[in-house]
């Protein structure tokens, strides 16, 4: 299986035209319309708020605000658990309706139950959570029997003509011919691999098994030489991307380019850092001090290598320099000789304790609206 053209040519004609207007200009909405989970996974920073914040949604209206404000091509909807969300077919109904790409995350424990209320469609695509085999996945979400729902789940929604892929994330500890192995099953299976390094949340109830930047880069080589520099897996991933998480690339992240919009409103800076919300996108752009962001700008940012940081990166690199990228997609990732040299941290500035700040002003917000909310526990699903 491979990414569609359609999907392709759609996506990479938004980049190039965004990219000759000049400024900053948004690849993926990350959309959590709600933190609500039916698992509990230590290296998640989604899921202790008080109920109260796991009640709130965000509504069809809301969710298709978001898209018309900031206009990306496609949107990637996580949380929590989306299906968990009553609204959640018609929202994906609705930004198909206005021809964007759909990727909606789950980790499939609802999907047998739900999956007849979405339609397959060249806009949409089922991105089931799987952080590696069974005994992987199993203990990072910290309940058994998951990965065997989950790979049920895959080869019902790939019976029934829907777009499947996985989205796995990698943390310490990860054993590179397991997942080399890993990549194996899927390929046979036909799924195509999303792949990211973790990134430490301050949430995050494990703080132990995040990977720093070496680690990661090394790690990464490990695996692709296993797979004729990952040129044996289909990745949804870009080339250039995978080619900066083996160290042949040295990027700064674009932290605009994959803008998450929440229950809390516009998250600044980023995907991953919570230290602030706005109401609008155009807030967002306007209002944060991108330059304070950023590996050895900012201590929090030091170890990162997610994907919604620097893909956005590699897509404005292979703008610029299409055979590099072509090349890359050919030879496959370079996984020996030395590395590209990475970003110095030395002048970055201390982490700020922010994190509980955005919380207490929602549940003002919430218990000024209705005083017995944060009393209530609603059931979702």
């Amino acid at each position: 299986m491979s990414i569609p053209l359609s999907q392709i040519a759609r996506i990479g004609s938004y980049t190039l035209r965004e990219h000759i207007k000049g400024g900053k200009y948004p690849l993926v909405l990350m959309l959590e319309p709600l933190f609500r989970c039916n698992l509990a996974c230590p290296g998640c920073g989604k899921i202790d708020y008080p109920d109260a914040i796991l009640n709130q949604r965000l509504s069809y209206d809301q969710c298709m605000e978001a898209i018309d404000e900031c206009g990306a091509p496609a949107v990637s909807i996580a949380g929590g658990e989306p299906l968990l969300h009553k609204e959640m077919p018609r929202i994906v109904e609705g930004f198909i309706a206005k021809k964007k790409f759909v990727i909606l995350c789950t980790n499939a424990l609802l999907l047998k139950k739900k999956i007849d209320q979405y339609k397959p469609s060249p806009f949409f695509t089922w991105s089931i959570h799987l952080d590696g085999d069974k005994q992987m996945h199993d203990h990072a979400v910290d309940q058994d029997g998951t990965y065997d729902i989950a790979i049920e789940a895959i080869e019902l929604a790939k019976a029934k003509g829907f777009r499947v892929q996985v989205n796995c994330t990698v943390f310490d500890g990860a054993d590179p011919a397991r997942l080399a192995g890993f990549f194996d099953e899927m390929e046979a299976r036909g799924v195509e691999i999303t792949i990211s390094p973790g990134y430490a949340y301050e949430r995050a109830a494990d703080q132990e098994h995040f990977l720093n930047r070496e680690r990661t880069r090394n790690f990464f080589r490990d695996v692709f030489s296993r797979g004729n520099g990952g040129k044996a897996w289909t990745f949804t991933n870009s080339p250039l991307f995978l080619d900066f998480l083996a160290g042949n690339q040295t990027y700064e992240c674009t932290p605009w380019s994959m803008p998450l919009r929440t229950v809390f409103g516009w998250q600044k800076p980023c995907y991953l850092l919570g230290e602030g919300y706005v109401s609008t996108f155009k807030e967002l752009m306007a209002g944060t001090d991108w330059d304070k962001y950023g590996v050895g700008k900012y201590e929090k940012c030091a170890d990162c290598m997610v994907h919604c940081g620097f893909e956005g990166t590699a897509a404005t690199d292979a703008i610029r320099h299409p055979l590099k990228m072509m090349q890359v997609g050919r030879k496959g990732v370079r996984t020996d000789g030395p590395m590209a040299p990475d970003i110095d941290l030395s002048n970055q500035r201390p982490a700020e304790e922010s994190f509980s700040t955005h919380v207490e002003r929602e549940l003002a917000k919430i218990k000024a609206a209705d005083p017995k909310a944060s009393k209530h526990v609603v059931n979702a699903a």
